[in-house]
Order: C-alpha cells, then sequence, then structure tokens
C-alpha cells in the first residue's frame, strides 16, 4: 500500500482573495445560488447540463460510448446511444447536487430519503474493528453520501481536486457532514480510523494504473482492480459492508442501500477478493446503470502494453 502523505490542505478562505481565484469564486457563487432551487428543478436544470454536455465534449461521450458497448453487448446500437446520453443526463444532476451536498442543510432532504438495510452496517460495527463502506462512483454520490450522515457517524476518503480553491470548499463542506475527510492515499489515515471503529466511504471501481493491480472481470471485461482493498481488510479486521444510492425515477427522491457484509473476505486470492468487490459494484450498477460514472476510462490500462487500448 502506498505511503505518500495527504497533501497540505488549505481551507482558510482568506487564503484565496487575488484576483486569480475570482473566476472560480464566481462559479462558486452561482453554485450557492442555484443549490436554492427546488429539487424538482435543480434535476430539470442538471438534465440541460448533461445534454450539452454530451453534445459539446465528444471525448468524454467516447469514452461513455465505449464503456457501455463494452459492457451492455446485449443492448442494440440505438439503445446503447439512449443510456450514453441518459448517463449524460443523470452526470448533468450529479453536478448539480454538489451545490446541495456543499451549501444545504442535509435535513432537508431526509424526508425524500429512505435508507434501507442499516441495520447491516449497526451490526457490523459493534464488532469493533470498524466498517469500510464499499461504495462506488454513482452520479448521486455527493448529496447522497451527505444524507448517509444523518443516520450513521461516518468519514470519507476523496481525491483532493488540482483547484485548491474548489479543494477547500469541497473539503470544508464535507468536514461539516463527515468527522474526518481522508486523503484518498493517506491509508495510515484510513487504518487509524478503522481501530477507533468508524464507518468510512471507499472506493475502488477506477483504473488508477498498473501498480497494486490484478486484472478482475468487471461486466465481463478485464479490468485493472487494486488489491488494497485485501491489504485494508487483512490490516483492520474490519467488516467490508456493500453500499450504493440512486435517485427515484418517480419522483424527486433518493434510495440509499447498505448490505449485508462480505463473507469469508479476504480469502488469500488477490484475484477472487478482486472479482467479489467487481462483481458487488457490477450488481449495484445494474439497479440503474445510466446513474453510474461511465465518463471514466475503467478499461484504459491492459493486461498486455501491447493490446491495442479500447479509447
Amino acid at each position: 500500500m502506498s505511503r505518500r502523505p495527504p497533501r497540505i490542505r488549505d481551507t482558510r478562505y482568506g487564503s484565496y482573495l487575488h484576483p486569480r481565484w475570482w473566476p472560480t469564486w464566481l462559479g462558486i457563487g452561482l453554485m450557492w445560488l442555484l443549490a436554492r432551487l427546488p429539487l424538482r428543478l435543480q434535476w430539470w436544470l442538471g438534465t440541460a447540463v448533461g445534454e450539452l454536455a454530451y453534445r459539446l465534449i465528444p471525448r468524454r461521450r467516447h469514452i461513455a460510448e465505449v464503456n457501455i458497448r463494452l459492457c451492455f453487448p446485449e443492448l442494440p446500437p440505438d439503445q446503447q446511444q439512449r443510456l450514453v446520453r441518459r448517463a449524460f443526463h443523470s452526470n448533468g444532476i450529479g453536478i448539480m447536487e454538489l451545490g446541495l451536498a456543499w451549501f444545504r442543510d442535509p435535513d432537508a432532504f431526509t424526508p425524500v430519503t429512505t435508507v434501507h438495510g442499516l441495520e447491516h452496517v449497526e451490526k457490523a460495527l459493534a464488532g469493533g474493528k470498524g466498517v469500510l463502506a464499499l461504495g462506488g462512483h454513482y452520479s448521486s454520490l455527493d448529496l447522497c453520501g451527505t444524507l448517509v450522515t444523518r443516520y450513521v457517524k461516518a468519514d470519507v476518503m476523496q481525491r483532493d481536486h488540482n483547484n485548491a480553491l474548489l479543494n477547500a470548499v469541497m473539503t470544508s463542506a464535507r468536514q461539516r457532514n463527515y468527522e474526518v475527510a481522508l486523503d484518498s492515499k493517506d491509508l495510515r489515515g484510513l487504518l487509524r480510523r478503522l481501530r477507533e471503529n468508524r464507518l468510512i466511504w471507499y472506493a475502488s471501481d477506477q483504473d488508477y494504473g498498473r501498480k497494486g493491480i490484478v486484472f478482475a472481470p468487471f461486466f465481463g471485461v478485464p479490468a485493472a482492480s487494486i488489491t488494497a482493498t485485501s491489504r485494508i481488510v487483512e490490516r483492520s479486521g474490519c467488516a467490508v459492508v456493500p453500499f450504493s444510492h440512486f435517485r427515484r425515477e418517480d419522483q424527486p427522491g433518493y434510495d440509499i442501500y447498505f448490505h449485508p457484509p462480505l463473507t469469508g473476505f479476504p480469502s488469500g486470492d488477490d484475484l477472487a477478493d478482486a472479482t467479489t468487490v467487481n462483481r458487488v459494484i457490477e450488481n449495484e450498477v445494474r439497479r440503474h446503470p445510466e446513474q453510474y460514472l461511465w465518463m471514466h476510462r475503467r478499461f484504459k490500462t491492459r493486461p498486455s502494453r501491447e493490446e491495442p487500448g479500447f479509447y
């Protein structure tokens, strides 16, 4: 596991008064204003943002098209393309929900939120060794992750944003709801929090390159899959509880799901463990495939360096 220390975060807004930060402040102010709109209107605007991205960002559209063609070969081409478009719409809504997660009181959304399987978290925490909430990059991630904190105390692992001011706003918002926002590379901090019997959101469903991986199937396609999850559980003895969250289709609202902890994990076989993790995430993605982050090059790293890439 990597021992790179987390980057230093400066969350003091007074550090960002220089004119070079003014465009970022303007964008943040717009997010703050839009976050005051009703949820139904937020979803409508998010769909429009997603439609613009679908039309104006061909590179990301191509990545999503390749991913969906690989993962849903059984769908006719027109249905694959419809799913790509719906995925852009869903991720556009997710962009709008950033403002809700960062600038609104989560209690405003608990009346339209249902948490399923919270008893699995409570039982796992009774073991006293912490819980990894094994999530994925669903488009409702920021808002639903924040909503979880209204039902159970939790920490989160995050990849810090390259824009220091946006990172300060994001980190400050998350630290108001989560007790700790850990750097995604701060595995020492993660293990320490698990020893304190914390629930920690954790995702391993992206392509991080060739270091510390095996190639395990994801939707039947060999995908670079990190083995760190097994190492974390080996060292901490924590439980691994699958976790997902989706927008409702019939009316504005959210469903959050916790499932029974994985059993026999880790097994001592990195490939088998990575296959288990990928299968868990795949099963959840299939509930609402349009709500997954298909714009990420999930199959970028191939088993052979000589193998032509998909993208």
